[in-house]
């Protein structure tokens, strides 16, 4: 299920005089941001998600651009979340607008699938004003392709997909409509003669996997296997309810104005404050990180580079002075000099904290301590009511982020 322009129909359910006007969700104050939503009047007059505002506004001289809220949207994602658990307790969130639900013990309480699925659209329209659409299939990957190809686009927004219909329907569609199959993938297969889902879905697998190799290498024999499974519609994963993995790596980053980021000591300002967060949110699940990933992109604002590099920590940690020490030496040992754009921080190979190394020269453990004293300041007022000196320059973004989700407004 999948809610439609999720953040612009929150807005619109907010604001009733709005409902016949055309709206998008984006910064009315930065004409150079991207638009995160737009109602679907919006999109008929030429405004698209991640155009600029700027040039939505031109577009749509009459568009009405509201800043995000994004609490506000998790809470109606996560009331939502809770109208679908009423329907059946197996509901696996994929996005904050999208949710994968399995209703095979439902169906002798509510009906079929699809008497089912109208019944679950008009509960949310009722209770929160935003339109779902729904794909209905007997895996999610074909529950999944059902919305974006067939749901998004039909006036009752459900559609079922089953196997039995792969070669009428799916099949027919350009390669690129496939899950999991973005602009990259879709020159592989375009070279490789493959125009067409369903002409992955006829080859034979081993066939399939042998132009794989010939056009990606050796390395590619397991996304042979996902696409050739994906076209047939073939998904052996369950809908699980709550968090499905282990995490791998915690990372995050920030995309910064290349302008105002050209010398060490104002970069350095945004790295340390990233690693600060990596290391909490490292902390908060109970990890510890062995491996430190710095990747960054500069830029004299013509031509562009990327680098991304990483080194192997004497110690599995999630305090922050060792963190930025390794983070800070692999950014100066790679950076050219140019202008930041981006900069991103990675604690991988995760470990269970439960033990901690100690050393002979570092009391580890009262720094852990005090680390955490001051998670927990910030988990009962705020990410802002404690910070490092460094984040009060100019150069940093912690205060701005701290009244942000997601980088995003509140």
């Amino acid at each position: 299920m999948d809610g439609q322009s999720f953040y612009a129909s929150v807005e619109k359910a907010a604001h009733p005089e709005y409902r016949d006007k055309p709206v998008a969700v984006g910064d009315p104050a930065r004409l150079n941001g991207i638009v995160l939503a737009a109602c679907p009047i919006a999109k008929s007059r030429g405004v698209t998600t991640a155009s600029r505002v700027g040039e939505a506004m031109a577009k749509c001289p009459d568009l009405i651009v509201i800043r995000p809220r994004m609490q506000t949207y998790i809470q109606v994602s996560l009331f939502i979340t809770q109208i679908f658990e009423s329907y059946t307790d197996l509901v696996e969130p994929y996005s904050v607008d999208e949710q994968f639900l399995d209703v095979t013990g439902s169906t002798a309480y509510f009906g079929s699938p699809y008497e089912m699925a109208k019944r679950i659209q008009n509960h949310v329209l009722l209770s929160t004003g935003v339109w779902t659409r729904v794909g209905i299939g007997p895996t999610k990957v074909l529950a999944k392709m059902a919305t974006d190809n067939y749901a998004k686009k039909m006036p009752e927004g459900v559609f079922e997909l089953t196997f039995d219909k792969l070669e009428s329907t799916l099949w027919k569609l350009p390669v690129h409509h496939m899950f999991m199959v973005a602009s990259a993938m879709t020159r592989h297969f375009t070279r490789m003669g493959l125009g067409c889902i369903g002409d992955i879905a006829r080859m034979e697998f081993g066939e399939f996997k042998a132009r794989m190799r010939r056009e990606m290498g050796k390395q590619s024999d397991i996304q042979a296997a996902y696409y050739w499974q994906t076209a047939r519609g073939i998904d052996p994963s369950p809908v699980v309810s709550g968090i499905r993995h282990q995490l791998k790596s915690i990372s995050h980053g920030k995309a910064l104005r290349w302008s105002l980021y050209r010398r060490l000591q104002d970069i350095e300002v945004v790295l340390l404050e990233l690693v600060v967060e990596v290391c909490q949110r490292t902390r908060r699940h109970n990890y510890l990180g062995s491996v430190v990933t710095v990747s960054a992109a500069e830029t004299d604002g013509e031509r562009t580079s990327w680098f991304s590099r990483q080194m192997t920590l004497p110690e599995p940690t999630a305090l922050t002075h060792e963190v930025a020490a390794a983070a800070r030496k692999l950014f100066i040992d790679h950076w050219n000099g140019l202008p930041l754009s981006n900069l991103s921080i990675s604690l991988s190979q995760l470990t269970d904290d439960s033990v901690i190394q100690l050393t002979l020269f570092d009391d580890r453990s009262l720094a852990f301590r005090k680390e955490r004293v001051i998670d927990a300041i910030k988990n009962r007022y705020g990410s802002g009511a404690i910070m490092r000196a460094s984040s009060l320059q100019e150069s940093g973004v912690a205060r701005e982020r701290a009244e942000q989700i997601g980088g995003h407004y509140k």
